[in-house]
């Protein structure tokens, strides 16, 4: 947003107006996923349509661990809106069931977001206009508007042509990450939406490789909230913009009690970045690297191997699918 010459008091002003504009006075749900994207949209949605507003979170299971009960603490106590959470957790490991390549990955899960919104938008009434937190980064590497697509996001490329919502209303959709939590500190948003770590919208899905099982994902989900805490123990989450574990879906020989083990293995990555478009990997104390190898290995029976991605983006991206 560096380049409009605007302050942002004034663009929440005129974002305001404009839902109030496209919603012409029609109810409307917006898609909260927990992330400060998401948060800064359905805050501004509730100041231009009030009551009008039905936030829906949706657990497809690729939520990080405890995050849906977080989430949904969090936005109920600190706002008045009206919040549906759904359970599709066993609905979205049937549908990817087999499913392996990242773009089809992405497409079927911004394929069947949409479905559920329009299945609670129906139990709701007449709802015409669907909020959900695009931002440029998003539409960049979608392909969309002219860009070479890197790779498809849920929320862009992943949607469905056919869609029974009457508009899709993108608030931020020409805000950078730096840009959105601003936004979010100027509309007082709690801390933790606003220095919430960036997830992408498929969630653990697009960071666990290969099939989709709850056990793997059970795996990851472990090893990223040891990584997580291990970051946020030593001070070094304000300094490190990205920092999560992935499961590559490669297995090795290890030793675990003394006997021969076979094992899968998780790879932690962390990024420094201004804007998500390039990222540096970030220095991690050597003391901690080993801390949280150790606890991954030695705490959750399954992983035997921890490895750390040390690419810069380009030519890397952030995220591994």
């Amino acid at each position: 947003m560096s380049n409009l010459k605007v302050t942002m008091d004034t663009f929440i002003r005129d974002a305001c107006e404009n839902i109030c504009g496209e919603a012409a006075g029609r109810p409307v749900l917006c898609a909260l996923s927990g992330g400060v994207d998401s948060a800064v949209c359905a805050v501004l949605a509730h100041r231009a349509v009030g009551d009008r507003l039905t936030c829906l979170f949706v657990d497809t299971g690729f939520m990080r661990k405890n995050e849906g009960d977080q989430v949904t603490a969090i936005f109920r106590d600190t706002y008045a809106i009206n919040l549906i959470r759904v359970d599709a957790q066993e609905r979205f490991l049937a549908k990817l069931k087999g499913v392996i390549e990242p773009e089809r990955k992405r497409k079927m899960i911004g394929e069947e977001f949409i479905r559920v919104f329009e299945e609670e938008a129906k139990k709701l009434g007449p709802i015409g206009c669907l909020v959900q937190g695009t931002i440029y980064p998003d539409i960049i590497e979608s392909g969309a508007d002219g860009h070479k697509q890197v790779k498809t996001h849920h929320n862009v490329g992943g949607m469905p042509l056919a869609i029974e919502f009457e508009s899709v209303i993108e608030p931020i959709r020409l805000l950078y990450k730096e840009d959105v939590r601003q936004c979010a500190a100027n509309l007082g948003l709690p801390e933790a939406f606003v220095n919430r770590q960036p997830f992408p919208g498929p969630g653990l899905a697009v960071r666990c490789l290969g099939e989709l099982t709850k056990h793997r994902l059970d795996l990851l989900r472990d090893a990223d909230a040891i990584f997580r805490e291990e970051i946020e123990k030593a001070g070094l989450q304000r300094e490190i913009q990205q920092y999560f574990a992935v499961l590559p879906g490669v297995q090795s020989v290890g030793v675990r009690n003394d006997e021969r083990c076979y094992e899968e293995m998780i790879a932690l990555r962390t990024v420094t970045t201004e804007d998500f478009v390039t990222a540096n990997t970030a220095r991690l104390p050597h003391e901690l690297i080993e801390t949280v190898a150790g606890r991954i290995t030695s705490e959750i029976k399954g992983i035997n191997r921890v490895v750390l991605d040390v690419t810069p983006k380009p030519p890397a991206t952030v995220e591994w699918e």
